[in-house]
């Protein structure tokens, strides 16, 4: 179990660092839109596209 959580845990901050580096957008916005839309990157990249312009 702490495995697990763990490794969605690695996942997460990865997806945060990488949304962040790929579209120019806050943590606070890469944060916030991962709490509202999960990890489904291509969703995640297209609201932080739009956030972005």
């Amino acid at each position: 179990m702490v495995d697990e959580n763990k490794s969605a845990l690695d996942v997460s901050v990865g997806i945060l660092s990488r949304l962040m580096t790929e579209t120019g957008i806050t943590e606070a916005q890469a944060r916030e839109l991962i709490a509202l839309l999960g990890l489904n990157w291509s969703s995640l990249l297209r609201e932080a596209r739009l956030l972005k312009r």
